[in-house]
């Protein structure tokens, strides 16, 4: 398998292009499945997992034309349902966590739907209760067959009240794809307003569906007959940004990322704020480790100064401060590893705590062989007092666990003193597009070894 081979302790400078949102590409290309007309769809990351989704489609029937690096043609005319009873099917499936957003699309189009458990990060349980309940609701059937497969089964789906039972990103994308062609109305509760729902459900309405109450924790879809084409961009990935906040953080640099994106016509025709509404979120965790952050006044700039050392804050009587993620507004879950390795290269003491995943926070334990000053209370916590700028981590042998603890790990090795070979970036590569060669314009010492 591919490594990384990671000289660390280089000051980097320059300017980052930031990607298109993997979590988002996932959700509307799964939307297109909608439709038997072609959607068209900008900004696609070039990651591996939204490769083997790609892929996926075109193995079930469906024209996927590449038109070019970042931008694809999807038209669902034929659907080849035997495939899902395939072996390749099965494997495919299980490889990407995203494919359980067929579900809706698959089910609404086919009337039946076969998903094996899929795969992913391995971070923690990760149930799809929050999606089969709120299929049941719509009336469809749920079991598990002799090859341990969810099998969903409905005639015609019908609206209903749904209670999400957790505000699930990815449950919440699959209701609101099975309820647009639902009959009748159905309202979500306790959904989640994470940006890339709002991103799908103007895709949708776009389409022709009705969604009111985008960006809420309660949407009321009124069912139509039929949806039809549309051209779709991709928001830019705020997982990227806040992973390059972090990455100019942890190795005292200066960096410029460019957010490639025409936000006044968003914002004009949504009153929606990009800055405001997705990056408030992630730059509010970051002020509390001290690193500033600065929006240009065009807003196609974010810039991260040079801070020789940045501190971070105490509560207003004086005691630690912490930080924990939240279903959005709050703190991102996929960035706390990312602050975790920021904090370590400040001045101070944070608690840091990860509350959706039991198995998410396990990597600290590189970080403390690499001289972290990490305490991992319980699954869910970690205590983080900074090195002061007074000491550096050490350079190490790194296995990566998965997309997130993969980067922040490889952000650890690029602010460690000595050489770094980082193992299994097969996990990196299904997040961050060709990282290595743009880490390497901005002055990184990093080497893809082929394995």
């Amino acid at each position: 398998m591919d490594k990384f081979i990671v000289n660390g302790l280089k000051t980097l400078s320059g300017t980052v292009d930031i990607k298109g949102s993997k979590n988002e590409a996932f959700q509307v290309i799964c939307a297109s499945l909608l439709t038997n007309e072609k959607v068209i769809i900008q900004n696609i990351p070039n990651i591996l997992d939204i490769k083997r989704m790609l892929e996926l489609l075109k193995t079930l029937g469906i024209e996927v034309i590449k038109i070019n690096e970042n931008e694809y043609s999807i038209k669902a005319t034929n659907i080849n349902e035997a495939y899902l009873d395939s072996n390749d099917f099965i494997s495919t499936a299980k490889q990407i966590r995203g494919s359980a957003m067929l579900a809706g699309p698959l089910l609404t189009r086919l009337k039946k739907m076969k998903l094996p458990k899929p795969g992913g990060d391995k971070i923690g349980r990760r149930p799809l209760n929050a999606h089969f309940n709120a299929f049941k609701k719509l009336g469809a059937e749920v079991f598990i067959d002799e090859k341990e497969r969810y099998v969903l089964e409905a005639n015609k789906l019908k609206g209903n009240y749904i209670l999400l039972d957790e505000a699930s990103v990815t449950g919440t994308a699959s209701v609101i794809m099975a309820a647009v062609l639902a009959e009748g109305i159905s309202t979500i509760y306790n959904a989640a307003c994470e940006p890339y729902l709002f991103q799908l459900c103007n895709m949708l309405n776009k389409m022709g569906a009705k969604i009111k109450g985008i960006g809420s924790n309660m949407l009321i879809i009124e069912g139509v007959d039929k949806l039809s084409g549309v051209e779709h961009m991709i928001m830019p990935d705020i997982m990227e940004i806040g992973s390059f906040i972090g990455l100019a953080s942890a190795t005292k640099s200066n960096l410029k990322l460019n957010i490639n994106y025409p936000f006044n016509d968003l914002e004009k025709n949504t009153q929606f704020d990009f800055y405001g509404n997705y990056l408030e979120p992630i730059k509010k965790g970051f002020d509390k480790i001290g690193v500033n952050i600065i929006v240009d006044k065009d807003k196609s700039h974010i810039e991260i100064p040079k801070q020789d050392q940045n501190y971070i804050d105490k509560q207003i009587d004086g005691t630690i401060t912490q930080i924990a993620d939240s279903p959005w507004p709050g703190f991102p879950p996929d960035l706390i590893s990312i602050l975790i390795v920021s904090a370590i290269n400040a001045t101070g003491t944070i608690l840091i705590k990860q509350r959706m995943f039991e198995s998410r926070l396990f990597f600290v334990d590189t970080l403390i062989e690499m001289g972290g000053h990490v305490i991992l209370c319980d699954p869910h916590r970690v205590v983080v007092t900074g090195l002061n700028g007074n000491a550096k981590l050490k350079a190490t042998k790194i296995k990566t666990p998965d997309i997130r603890a993969g980067l922040a790990l490889l952000i650890a090795a690029l602010s460690a003193k000595g050489t770094s070979v980082v193992e299994n970036i097969e996990q990196i590569d299904r997040g961050y597009e060709d990282i290595e060669n743009r880490l390497k314009k901005i002055g990184a010492d990093i080497e893809r070894v082929k394995g």
